[in-house]
């Protein structure tokens, strides 16, 4: 799968790593920013308190 991804990139060999890790970086913010703010929501035991 990885690979597969690797070759559609657009780029030659030295712009494809860049390219890359545009897109992870992408993905890591869509997760953080709208997707597990929509799920905290509704998932269980969201009120964490520490001590007694």
């Amino acid at each position: 799968m990885y690979a597969w991804l690797y070759r559609h990139l657009p780029g030659s060999g030295r712009v494809r790593p860049l390219v890359a890790a545009l897109l992870l970086l992408g993905v890591v913010a869509l997760l953080m920013f709208v997707v597990f703010p929509a799920v905290e929501a509704v998932l269980p035991n969201g009120q964490v308190t520490m001590g007694s």
